[in-house]
């Protein structure tokens, strides 16, 4: 994505976010957008290759952006990322937890093993990293928490267990964190649907027939496509922006229209 950084009447300016799971899909194309419109990064993600080579694009055209490598199921992780956003940009407005696992099997089939590192990266990490954020934000007097959760929060899907339970129980801790810090904080959910990322591939094995069921998928939203990062990035902007700031508690799906079939 290319860019230019403009002056201040950019959405973000002076904005400081953090963004896990940015070194692909939506949690990339967040960032690309974040900074293009103003924004100072933290970037969060495992795969160290990709990014620092994100961070370095999205330095070398103007904008701000750190990357911190870990695993967001770790406590200590959490907190490094908002003393790192602290440490680097001298506050925090933003936070998106973006970052996840799909944890593939139902009840009698799943790994205990597996079952917790799904909940631990769906439903734990975006509570660790709230826990540190939020007393942060309460020092600026605002803040924005937006998480990523999914239609699987509505809908079920066959040997998905960990994943629905997860992506369901952070859209009512969503609602509680709304209700506990407004007005200084809002906090606030987005639901995609069908996704052409890694993950929307990972997740059709989980079906009989995975080499058709994403084209299936595809065909049966409204749009007759699987959505693009980009679609989800451009929910997130308008929703840590100062043009939502009367909209807090909400979970917003975006997917196609594929839940209204």
């Amino acid at each position: 994505m290319r860019f230019s950084i403009k002056p201040q009447t950019m959405r973000l300016h002076q904005k400081t976010a953090i963004i896990t799971g940015a070194t692909s899909g939506m949690g990339k194309a967040m960032a690309e957008r974040f900074v293009s419109e103003g924004a100072s990064v933290i970037l969060s993600g495992r795969d160290e290759l990709r990014g620092r080579e994100l961070e370095k694009n999205l330095t070398q055209l103007g904008g701000k952006a750190v990357f911190i490598a870990g695993d967001i199921s770790q406590i200590a992780v959490n907190e490094t990322l908002v003393r790192e956003a602290i440490q680097n940009f001298g506050k925090l407005d933003i936070v998106v937890t973006n970052a996840g696992k799909l944890g593939l099997g139902s009840v009698t089939d799943i790994s205990f093993e597996e079952w917790n590192e799904t909940i631990s990266a769906n439903l734990n990490s975006v509570f660790y990293l709230s826990r540190f954020a939020i007393p942060e934000m309460q020092k600026n007097g605002k803040g924005v928490i937006l998480a990523n959760s999914s239609i699987a929060a509505f809908k079920s899907f066959p040997n998905h267990a960990a994943y629905c339970a997860s992506k369901a129980a952070l859209v009512a801790l969503v609602k509680e964190m709304a209700l506990d810090y407004g007005p200084t904080i809002r906090v606030n959910t987005i639901c995609p649907g069908p996704v052409d990322t890694p993950l929307i591939w990972d997740s059709a094995k989980a079906f009989d027939d995975p080499d058709t069921i994403v084209q299936q998928t595809a065909n049966n939203t409204l749009m007759k496509r699987l959505g693009n990062p980009e679609d989800i990035a451009s929910l997130a902007l308008f929703l840590v922006s100062d043009e939502a700031s009367w909209i807090t508690g909400s979970a917003y799906t975006i997917d196609g229209g594929i839940l209204v079939k």
